[in-house]
């Protein structure tokens, strides 16, 4: 077969960034979107600048035709998107006229529909149960309707890529019918995802060179290629890429939005997205993410916040002479951030290097950076971590400059007692014996727990003499037994996320008994909002 693309189809728009999270993220197990979510993902996604949005099944899901209904009704403008609706060819042995699931695509009013269309012989035969000739009648006849409606269609070839192994010039016969009859593109789909970059690349540009189409392509990552792949194929020719946030969907997930578009954007040098919304990757990412309901990825590919953290000190020193030397990218293209990590391995160039960030200065003294390199080494050594506990550490370097004022309290005694009661309720009970502004203060109070008891214990006692401390919360708490030394007791490393409404700031403590852990990271929280409050200093840490 070699044809080039019938007179009149639409190709002027150079290349597709095609978003299928409404409605192949949203298979993803965990996910479940509400019509209201999907509003705000599509809202999004437009803000980016993508250019399509599938924004799911109508007729299919009711969730899905409301969506449609609810964004046709004013509810959904898209500035810089095309909405999408997805579905199914006609069935076999029926008319368009009489489908239903037809019909609904049409009532859904997308401008543009993507039709799924079974293109291996193995699946057209033992799945649908028809033959190839009317499989492709199915595609042709559908594809002809829509447009006569006056609607864009794309074909998503399923199972592309195993069909054509199997049987070539069946699976290019789907797409003839398809393209024939007026749509778009021919998306190619890795639907099992079993593919590798080399040989989906090959099938690509022979699909092309044999068809002279314009084709897309869809990857799944159950060989964690989906990434790759895409862009495997658009070096290939594709011109339609296929993917969701953050690489949401069934299975081991889809072709990440973030990543394909990252690559295309600074390494491939396609312009797939309005300049000024590149830099809004990594906030999009993460406000996704919030909707979906799912933690961002940390090690996420240019949008992630360990994308460009450091923590080798060998990275650091080439860092502190150009970050680029260490960075694939200026991170703040694709709006992240570089993170130089503190631990172990840390060396004076990782210090001087996190006391900026931190606003602390420690450039020139030598002394300084290598009595806290020693601090910090030693304290790691006993389970101490501060890659995740900014205060702390800021806390620890201002100690080492000798430039923190006296603690906002002094600590007498603590003592916590645990009382399981006759109905069953387990309360704890805390009284703090603390030296505050030149005078000694006990308080007692209880809590769902020792670290809430002796949270509020502590509040009751410091509130008077410093009036600060309202503002401040406990956000969270994380509990870790460390048992790296088999033979010794085990050590328990504390981190408490504390906020005041404006920012948030982690501390750690660590120690034999959780208490005295917890006890110590909830100080250095206090410390810390103690040595803002007395500078004046902004900014959050984390």
């Amino acid at each position: 077969m070699s044809r080039t693309a019938p007179a009149g189809t639409p190709l002027g728009d150079e290349f597709h960034v095609y978003d299928t999270t409404l409605r192949d993220g949203a298979q993803r197990e965990g996910i479940s979107y509400s019509v209201a979510d999907k509003l705000a993902v599509a809202r999004l996604l437009d803000d980016l600048g993508v250019g399509f949005i599938e924004g799911g099944w109508p007729g299919a899901l009711p969730k899905d035709t409301e969506f449609f209904a609810r964004a046709a009704a004013g509810e959904l403008e898209l500035r810089h998107a095309a909405l999408v609706a997805f579905g199914s060819t006609r069935r076999a042995g029926s008319t368009v006229a009489e489908d239903l699931q037809v019909r609904a695509l049409l009532e859904s009013r997308a401008p543009v529909v993507t039709l799924v269309a079974k293109s291996d012989r193995r699946h057209i035969e033992r799945a649908l149960r028809t033959d190839v000739d009317e499989a492709c009648a199915m595609v042709r006849d559908t594809v002809a309707f829509l447009v006569g409606e006056g609607r864009r269609v794309f074909l998503d070839a399923e199972h592309f890529f195993d069909g054509y192994a199997y049987d070539p010039d069946c699976a290019l016969r789907v797409l003839d019918a398809a393209v024939t009859a007026g749509a778009d593109v021919a998306v190619l789909c890795d639907t099992n995802g079993g593919q590798l970059p080399l040989g989906l690349a090959d099938t690509v540009g022979e699909v092309i060179a044999r068809t002279g189409f314009r084709v897309g392509i869809h990857c799944q990552d159950d060989t964690a290629s989906a990434v790759a792949n895409s862009l495997a194929a658009v070096q290939a020719g594709a011109t339609h890429v296929q993917c969701t946030a953050n690489g949401y969907g069934e299975r081991a997930g889809n072709a990440d939005l973030f990543a394909v578009v990252g690559n295309l954007v600074t390494k491939l040098g396609k312009p797939v997205l309005p300049a000024e919304s590149v830099p809004e990757l990594a906030r999009v990412s993460h406000a996704l993410a919030e909707i979906a309901n799912i933690a961002p990825n940390t090690h996420q590919a240019y949008v992630g916040s360990s994308a460009f953290a450091h923590k080798a000190g060998l990275h650091a020193s080439a860092i502190k002479v150009d970050p680029l030397l260490y960075n694939h990218i200026d991170p703040t293209v694709v709006g992240n951030d570089m993170r130089v990590l503190v631990t172990e391995m840390a060396g004076r160039a990782s210090l001087e290097l996190k006391g900026r960030e931190l606003g602390v200065d420690l450039a020139g003294q030598p002394a300084v950076l290598n009595a806290a390199v020693r601090r910090v080494k030693e304290l790691e050594a006993r389970g101490w971590s501060f890659e995740a506990a900014d205060a702390s550490l800021e806390l620890l370097l201002r100690a080492e400059l000798s430039a923190m004022d006296g603690p906002p309290f002094v600590l007498e005694s603590y003592r916590v007692i645990l009382d399981h009661r006759l109905d069953g309720e387990v309360v704890s009970e805390a009284t703090v014996k603390v030296r505050v502004a030149g005078e000694r203060v006990i308080a007692t109070a209880e809590g769902n727990g020792p670290v809430h008891a002796l949270d509020a214990a502590l509040r009751e006692a410091l509130l008077p003499h410093l009036p600060w401390l309202n503002e401040v919360r406990l956000a969270d708490y994380k509990v870790r037994i460390l048992t790296d030394h088999p033979g010794t007791d085990a050590v328990t490393r504390v981190l408490v996320e504390s906020t005041d409404h404006e920012r948030e700031w982690t501390t750690v403590g660590v120690h034999g008994n959780i208490v005295e852990a917890s006890w110590l990271a909830l100080c250095d929280a206090l410390a810390h909002k103690a040595m803002r409050v007395r500078s004046g200093v902004a900014g959050a840490h984390r």
